[in-house]
C-alpha cells in the first residue's frame, strides 16, 4: 500500500512517539508535538498508539492515495475534504485507490493528525520512523515530504470499523492558555520580583516556533541576582558553564523573550532554565499559533503529578470509548 505526496503544505513530516534513549548521546525524542492527538488518530484507524502519522503544521498536504485505505485526521481544526466532497475530522472513514486527499485553510490550532490504517511503513532509525531533520533521522529519507514521494504503508491488522469520537471527550483550548511551570535548579537567579513578574505578565507565542522551541514575548524583562560569572561561562548573564536541558525546559536568554524546548531541541547547553512546563501541558504548546496569548502558573510537584493522572485518565476514557 502506498500513497503518493501532490503537494506536501508547509511542513508535513512522519512521526510516530519518537525515540526515547538517546538524549545522553544528544538525540531527542522526537516525535508528535500533539501526542494525544497522534494517539487518537491510531485509535480511529485500529493501529497501534505508536504507529507512525503525518504531522502537518498551519497547512494540510495533497495526497493521492494507491490503494484502498482507511483514514483518520486529528488535531487542529482544518476542513478535510476527500475528492471534494467533505469529511470529518476525529472521525475514520475509507479511501479508495485513486482518490486524493486535500485539506482547506486553518481555523483553529496548529498541527494535524493524519493516521492510516496499518500505519506508514518507512524504515525506522534508532527504533522510531520520526522525523528528525537535523540529524537525517527517520522519516521519508531523514527529510519532511516533498511532492512526488511515494510513501510506503503497512497492512492493516484486522478490518476497521468506522469509529466518530465525541469530542466532548477532548481537552478544550482554554483562552487566554495557561502553561504550567515547576520551577527548576535556577529558578533561585531570578530575583524574588521577577520570579512574581514573570507569573503576573501576559506573553504571546511569537512567530519563531517550531519543533525544536516555542519563543514567548510581550512580557517584561527578567532580572538576574548579580553574580560573578563562572570561569568558562558567556557574559550574558543566563549564561552558564554548560548544563542538561530536559523536555519542557524553559530559558530566558538575555532575559527577554522565554523559550520552551520542544520535540526536537538540543539536550543541553550554555543557558541555564529556570523550570519546566509540566508534562500534562506539552501537547497543548504544540497546537499554539503565533500570537495567541498565554499565561505561566507556577505549580508544585504534586500538582504536576496529579495533572499527568488526569491527562492518562482522560486517554483511557477515549480508548474505552473507541473500542
Amino acid at each position: 500500500m502506498t500513497f503518493e505526496v501532490i503537494k506536501p503544505g508547509l511542513l508535513t513530516t512522519i512521526q510516530d512517539l519518537g525515540r526515547p534513549g538517546y538524549f545522553h548521546l544528544g538525540i531527542p525524542e522526537g516525535g508528535a508535538m500533539d501526542r494525544a492527538a497522534l494517539r487518537i488518530a491510531n485509535m480511529l484507524v485500529g493501529n497501534p498508539e505508536d504507529a507512525a502519522g503525518l504531522e502537518a503544521v498551519f497547512m494540510g498536504p495533497e495526497l493521492k492515495f494507491n490503494d484502498d485505505a482507511v483514514i483518520a485526521i486529528t488535531g487542529a481544526e482544518m476542513p478535510v475534504f476527500l475528492d471534494g466532497e467533505a469529511r470529518s475530522g476525529w472521525a475514520s472513514f475509507p479511501v479508495r485507490a485513486g482518490q486524493t486527499l486535500k485539506f482547506g485553510f486553518l481555523k483553529t490550532g496548529a498541527r494535524i493528525y493524519i493516521a492510516i490504517a496499518g500505519g506508514i511503513d518507512t524504515p525506522p532509525a534508532l527504533g522510531s520512523r520520526s522525523t528528525y531533520p537535523i540529524g537525517a533521522l527517520g522519516g521519508f529519507e531523514g527529510r519532511a515530504l516533498a511532492a512526488g514521494d511515494v510513501v510506503p504503508v503497512g497492512t492493516p491488522a484486522t478490518d476497521t470499523p468506522a469509529r466518530t469520537l465525541d469530542q466532548s471527550l477532548l481537552l478544550q483550548l482554554p483562552k487566554p492558555v495557561e502553561l504550567r511551570v515547576l520551577p527548576g535548579l535556577y529558578w533561585h537567579r531570578l530575583t524574588e520580583a521577577s520570579q512574581a513578574q514573570f507569573f503576573d505578565d501576559e506573553w504571546k507565542v511569537a512567530p519563531e516556533a517550531d519543533r525544536m522551541g516555542y519563543r514567548f514575548r510581550g512580557g517584561n524583562p527578567v532580572e538576574f541576582v548579580e553574580r560573578e560569572q563562572p570561569f568558562g561561562a558567556g557574559s550574558d548573564p543566563s549564561n552558564i558553564v554548560d548544563g542538561c536541558y530536559s523536555y519542557g525546559s524553559i530559558q530566558i536568554p538575555g532575559g527577554t523573550e522565554p523559550i520552551v524546548l520542544h520535540r526536537d531541541a538540543v539536550s543541553g547547553g550554555g543557558y541555564f532554565t529556570i523550570g519546566a512546563i509540566i508534562s500534562a501541558d506539552m501537547d497543548l504548546i504544540g497546537q499554539l499559533q503565533p500570537n495567541t496569548t498565554v499565561r505561566f502558573r507556577q505549580v508544585d510537584m504534586p500538582a504536576a503529578l496529579n495533572a499527568r493522572h488526569a491527562r492518562s485518565a482522560r486517554l483511557e476514557k477515549i480508548r474505552s470509548a473507541l473500542r
